[in-house]
């Protein structure tokens, strides 16, 4: 539409003539994207990209579609005619289109309601079934194409899996994760994930590439790591880790939004390949091996070019110096190419989900490259992102930030500020952390029914103040939210936050019950509330070698439902922050750890064979 209607001079003429033009950023402005995607959703059955709306001066919508054609043709009336039509009924009955803006706008209100409900005992289960229901023993993922990642259905299937020891539930989601990085929706020359798969063998991707997606997949793959220990799922991660540090990261230290699917107009040109391109590049030998192992055809599968994939691939074994030493001239040649364009924002909610990753991997890959790189970012967002009143903003782009920020904003960043204490036990990352918490409560809890808005009191006010829950593409901010507050409660002794996250569940437990395998971030917040909670406490005089040693066996270990502190005794930073953590003393003047569950520690740790027995 941007090319054929847009930029065109009729089209032009006659929005200048009888409309205000508004073009919406939809990362930007989430707020606006998500109140009239749900209009256009009721009003036509289904929603997308691009979304066109025409509204009141008041902001209440009549019309939404998706995309219009310029000129009618058999199948659509067109653009032209539409908004003439519109032009002309907005002057002769005026009336009647506000009455359907207002009727509209009752309906999405009424729509908005919550009721609390108690939490049931079974929904893991359920949930767990409708994920197997689902699964694609084939291909991996779930259901037909198109195939997105949905990288938080894998991080709850793998933590369900460890706690009730169902192999089924891990089976689904390393074959989901080998699925998709065996296929072209992986790059496998510059790394990095497409946002997803048109078709269900994860071979073509839509080839734009999103910061959120890489983020939350190099957290699930650092996960699959770490239950099963294979190093392909480390290599992964660190791949992805090496693409966006390469190419998504700021002078400054902030990560960028994402890049374009085309370049030179033509989706996925930069990426594919001609066998005899690859033969060129790497001479004769070198090419047919390479090709062989990356499935490339003189026919190609792709519009007659190659999408380099992995997929039934018989010859896996290569030895790893010949395959970097291809893709090191593959990618050097590949740079000469038009880049896709690169969406240079940088938004605190993205960033917030990979300071998560970062620190997630630098902690359990004991790499310090990615937590200075976490923390680059984080000291990014608290000296360009947040206004002198604390308020804490949405976007940057080019010294500009001035857009307050939406529930994500402080939901992913809370989330990156706690792995970041997990990886560096930095008490400023905790009291940052606690302090968001607070300020989110404050400007987006619904004190009549509970739950977290979309944006907050002190923002633009829409027809709509929404409310969701749901977890697609990214975790929502409710159900993010949600495992912020019961993390934080343990990692400080407020159990008034458990009690928070309770009350947020239950208000939308009867959404979240309907269909539980939509709301999978939710179900990560209720495992920890129906499992023993486990709080592990390392406890020195000073941060020295044999300390070190124990945080290592700590932080080697998968346990995903449990908090890590630990504590230099005479850090008044942590003794403000965690009232209880002055109570908890060396042995013998060693390193102690103490582990307790549900509240009650067993017997002091100062000997590692006896702590490693206990983890």
């Amino acid at each position: 539409m941007e090319k054929e209607s847009f930029e065109d001079d009729d089209v032009a003429k006659i929005l200048n003539r009888n409309f205000i033009s508004i073009k919406v950023d939809r990362e930007e402005r989430p707020d606006i994207d998500e109140i009239y995607m749900k209009v256009c959703s009721s009003l036509t059955g289904s929603g997308g990209w691009p979304l066109t709306i025409i509204m009141t001066p008041e902001q209440k919508p009549f019309f939404a579609a998706t995309y219009i054609p310029k000129n009618d043709n058999m199948h659509m009336e067109g653009l032209i005619s539409i908004l003439e039509t519109i032009a002309y009924q907005w002057t002769q009955n005026k009336k009647e289109l506000l009455t359907i803006g207002n009727k509209i706008v009752a309906t999405l209100n009424a729509h908005h309601q919550t009721t609390s409900k108690k939490l049931s005992t079974e929904i893991l289960n359920e949930a767990f079934s409708l994920f197997e229901e689902h699964f694609d023993h084939i291909h991996g993922g779930l259901g037909s194409a198109p195939k997105f990642p949905i990288p938080h259905n894998l991080i709850f299937l793998m933590r369900y899996s460890y706690l009730s020891n169902n192999k089924t539930a891990l089976n689904i989601a390393l074959k989901t994760l080998d699925s998709m990085y065996s296929g072209g929706i992986y790059d496998h020359i510059g790394y990095g994930f497409s946002r997803y798969s048109v078709d269900d063998t994860w071979l073509v991707p839509h080839f734009e590439k999103m910061l959120y997606d890489n983020a939350l997949l190099a957290y699930a793959y650092i996960e699959a790591f770490k239950i099963t220990n294979n190093n392909k799922y480390k290599n992964i991660a660190e791949e992805i880790f090496t693409y966006i540090l390469r190419d998504m990261t700021s002078n400054e230290g902030g990560f960028y939004c994402g890049e374009d699917a085309d370049s030179e107009g033509i989706e996925g040109k930069f990426y594919v390949w001609s066998k005899d391109e690859i033969i060129s590049i790497l001479g004769k030998e070198a090419g047919e091996k390479f090709s062989k192992h990356f499935n490339v055809t003189n026919k190609g599968n792709f519009e007659g070019k190659n999408i380099l994939n992995l997929i039934n691939s018989s010859d896996v074994e290569l030895e790893t110096d010949f395959l970097n030493n291809c893709r090191n001239k593959l990618f050097e040649y590949r740079e000469k190419r038009v880049h896709p364009h690169k969406d240079d924002k940088i938004l605190t909610s993205w960033n917030g989900l990979m300071i998560a990753a970062m620190a997630f991997g630098g902690k359990s890959f004991k790499n310090m490259t990615y937590i200075n790189a976490a923390e680059k970012a984080a000291n990014f967002i608290f000296n360009n992102l947040i206004n002198e009143d604390g308020r804490l903003l949405s976007s940057y782009r080019n010294g500009r930030a001035d857009i307050k920020g939406y529930l994500t904003d402080y939901t992913f960043f809370i989330w990156g500020l706690i792995e970041l204490y997990e990886a560096t036990h930095k008490a400023k990352y905790i009291e940052m952390a606690i302090k968001l918490n607070d300020d989110m409560i404050k400007y987006f809890w619904d004190e009549k029914n509970k739950g977290l808005f979309l944006y907050g009191i002190d923002s633009e006010k829409l027809i709509l103040r929404p409310k969701e829950i749901y977890d697609g593409a990214l975790p929502s901010g409710n159900s993010t939210a949600a495992l912020n507050l019961i993390r934080l409660s343990r990692l400080t002794g407020n159990y008034d936050l458990e009690n928070k996250c309770l009350e947020l569940l239950e208000a939308f437990n009867e959404e979240i019950e309907d269909f539980p395998i939509q709301y999978s971030f939710s179900l990560l917040s209720i495992l920890f509330l129906q499992n023993k909670s486990k709080e592990i406490v390392l406890v020195s005089s000073c941060d020295d070698s044999k300390s070190k040693e124990f945080l290592n066996i700590i932080n080697e270990k998968y346990n995903p439902l449990s908090t890590f502190i630990y504590y230099i005794k005479g850090d008044k930073s942590l003794e403000n922050t965690c009232s209880f953590i002055s109570d908890y003393i060396t042995i013998d003047n060693k390193p102690t750890v103490y582990i307790c569950e549900n509240f009650s520690c067993k017997h002091p740790i100062t000997n590692i064979n006896d702590l490693k027995k206990l983890l």
